[in-house]
């Protein structure tokens, strides 16, 4: 059963073409932020894995859970943030947590991949470049996955 606090483990997934653009989702609590797909832990044991494809899924349909044809081009890029909560959001978490553990993931999916916005979450999505997209992210530790987009898509095997 999941928490009534926000477990402050979680996963950025940076979704991506073979072209390497982005998709950035427009949160719908702020919607001047454009993002790519974050979430926490549901539970203190379910992986980041299985969070990073749980998120994506609903976020935006995209299925790369551990049965689906998606599943290989889910990759950990076996790198973490840390940062403080911000603000707005620190009424989330449990009295006393102001930090995160941010956990990175890259997914390759073809370019006509249809998108599906969960409209309690996200507004609108956007295609971008990958630097544009990293000028777009409202966060600087998105913004920076962005932009190590090109380091870690090239390690893998294209769609």
């Amino acid at each position: 059963m999941p928490s009534t606090y926000k477990i402050p483990e979680s996963v950025l997934v940076v979704i991506y073409t073979p072209a390497l653009d982005v998709l950035l989702i427009k949160r719908a609590d702020a919607p001047d932020f454009w993002q790519s797909v974050t979430g926490s832990k549901d539970t203190p044991d379910e992986t980041f894995e299985q969070t990073a494809a749980r998120e994506v899924l609903e976020e935006t349909g995209i299925d790369c859970g551990p049965d689906s044809a998606l599943a290989v081009h889910l990759h950990d890029w076996q790198l973490e943030n840390v940062y403080d909560i911000y603000p707005r959001w620190q009424h989330r978490y449990a009295s006393g947590v102001t930090r995160n553990r941010e956990h990175l993931f890259g997914l390759q999916v073809p370019r006509d991949s249809p998108v599906r916005l969960s409209p309690r979450e996200h507004t609108d999505l956007q295609w971008l470049p990958y630097r544009q997209a990293a000028a777009a992210c409202f966060s600087p530790s998105n913004a920076e996955a962005c932009l190590m987009l090109p380091r870690f898509a090239h390690q893998k095997v294209s769609l």
